[in-house]
């Protein structure tokens, strides 16, 4: 019963862009599926059928070689979205760290980002440091916003963490916009330059993607050996349960401050990387529905799970992409794919061993 009112509710939903009719053909479409599904699986239920082996390694590795080789097999417009796959990768894995690692339900993560984003344009426009000497600068100052953030946060969990999270998101993104003599406000900043490496400005399509892939690999490497440390498990027993880790003697206020300071690190990294490939940012780019489209990509592709949240970027970055000859089905197409994953697969694509 439940599966059909689900079904009927899906139906109801893409009558205002299928119309009436299509969405009875939808309803009917997915009536008739779910029946061949119940019809297969009664014939074949009792038949032991060989398990497929998915070699999550292998497939990863597949993924990095063909990374490697990208650009050179495809168009421009593709590998310009590759790079903006790579930057939400390293946005992922800072939001990853905040929640899938230390269970800290934080919704203003998109903060961050602009903040490393214009800290990097004020930087490069305003006093004319290039890229490499900016960024530690960005790195810094992102890092410090996420500690200054722990300090009035760190003794709340759940709802109310995620309230004064999304609070302090709604501030930086009003900030941005209103402080005129500084961030020009709704109008940006732009002319941002282009990265140089020995002289060579990174200003091609080809090029800056290699330099944000090689951002990208040490993000993971960095990432992954910390989960695997002291540190990470830390995280975890925080994430498990809070009350039973501090009477562990683990002290849960230090390693929430290292995780939000952590996790703002890579953002600033991400928003640096992103303003000096666009070459403008204006407010818009970092609203509170920028954090939820980071936190979806870890909740799809599994949290605390390293590999799902770089799965979890690729899918909910190329699939509006590819849909975009769709354009009035393809966030209704992309909604229900969520809850049809939160229904079936609450766990992720990659469930974090």
């Amino acid at each position: 019963m439940k599966k059909l009112i689900f079904m009927l509710w899906l139906s109801v939903l893409s009558m205002p862009f299928m119309g009436i009719k299509g969405g009875i053909y939808l309803f009917l479409g997915m009536l008739s599926s779910y029946g061949i599904y119940l019809l297969l699986a009664n014939i074949f239920g009792k038949i032991n059928k060989p398990a497929i082996p998915v070699n999550i390694k292998f497939i990863f590795t597949a993924l990095i070689a063909v990374s490697f080789i990208f650009p050179l097999l495809v168009k421009d417009y593709y590998t310009d979205v590759a790079i903006l796959v790579c930057i939400y990768i390293i946005l992922a894995l800072g939001v990853n760290i905040v929640i899938g690692f230390s269970g800290l339900l934080h919704l203003g993560f998109a903060a961050f980002y602009g903040i490393g984003a214009y800290t990097n344009a004020l930087l490069t426009t305003h006093f004319g440091l290039g890229f490499w000497s900016a960024l530690p600068l960005t790195l810094i100052v992102t890092s410090v916003s996420g500690l200054l953030l722990a300090v009035p946060s760190f003794r709340l969990r759940g709802d109310y963490l995620a309230i004064v999270t999304l609070g302090f998101g709604e501030i930086i993104r009003l900030v941005l916009n209103n402080w005129d003599s500084v961030t020009r406000g709704p109008n940006g900043i732009s002319n941002i330059p282009s990265p140089f490496i020995l002289g060579f400005e990174i200003s091609s399509l080809m090029f800056y993607y290699y330099f944000v892939l090689f951002f990208v690999f040490l993000a993971a490497f960095i990432v992954n050996r910390v989960h695997r440390s002291r540190t990470g498990r830390a995280w975890l027993s925080i994430r498990e349960d809070e009350t039973a880790a501090e009477a562990m003697g683990i002290n849960t206020k230090k390693y929430k401050f290292m995780a939000l300071t952590f996790g703002a690190f890579w953002a600033g990294l991400a928003g640096a990387l992103f303003a000096s490939k666009m070459h403008f940012v204006s407010p818009e780019s970092f609203s509170f529905m920028e954090s939820v489209f980071v936190v979806c990509m870890i909740i799809l592709g599994g949290l605390g799970s390293i590999p799902g949240v770089i799965l979890g970027s690729l899918i909910l970055v190329l699939l509006p992409e590819l849909l975009r000859e769709f354009q009035s089905y393809r966030m209704l197409a992309l909604g229900i794919g969520l809850v049809l994953m939160m229904i079936f697969r609450p766990q992720g694509l990659v469930r974090n061993r």
